[in-house]
């Protein structure tokens, strides 16, 4: 689809992906809304870009916000929650402070900012190419039931 051209749409989300730097949140999403994977340096403040679908001749755009997760830039990002249908927290399997940061840092500003009761609230496991020491499955499992409503998904 030309994103120059402009498009009518069925359905338009607010996507906003949050984590720990360094965790492949840019990354992650070049690698979605563009097939092609870099090493890109940290993002400062926010970052934004679009996919688009057609899904059973249904028309979609992806808004997807990436943030910076560096501490100094949270209170700028407190206001790219709002409005949000979906929140991607990303962590990086071979960090597990990174991991940690989810329940203890960013779940509550999901809890804090997000305005849409309805969001949908997914975990992303990056790096998992890399080796790690730590049992992934068993943490998340005691997340999930501490921070309720995830889905979990682990990527290269």
């Amino acid at each position: 689809m030309d994103s120059s051209t402009p498009q009518e749409f069925d359905y338009v989300f607010k996507l906003l992906m949050i984590g720990d730097s360094g965790v492949g949140k840019s990354s992650l999403l070049l690698c979605f809304t563009s097939d092609s994977f870099e090493n890109l340096s940290p993002t400062i403040g926010v970052d934004f870009k679009v996919k688009y679908f057609t899904i059973d001749g249904k028309k979609l755009k992806l808004a997807i916000w990436d943030t910076a997760g560096q501490e100094r830039f949270r209170t700028l990002t407190s206001s790219y929650y709002r409005g949000a249908q979906g929140i991607i927290m990303a962590y990086d399997v071979t960090r597990r402070d990174t991991f940690t940061n989810l329940s203890e840092v960013w779940a509550k500003e999901v809890d804090l900012y997000s305005t849409n009761q309805d969001c949908i609230k997914m975990l992303v496991g990056n790096k998992v190419d890399k080796v790690y020491s730590f049992r992934t499955s068993t943490i998340i499992s005691r997340f999930s039931f501490e921070y309720l409503a995830f889905i979990f998904m682990d990527r290269a």
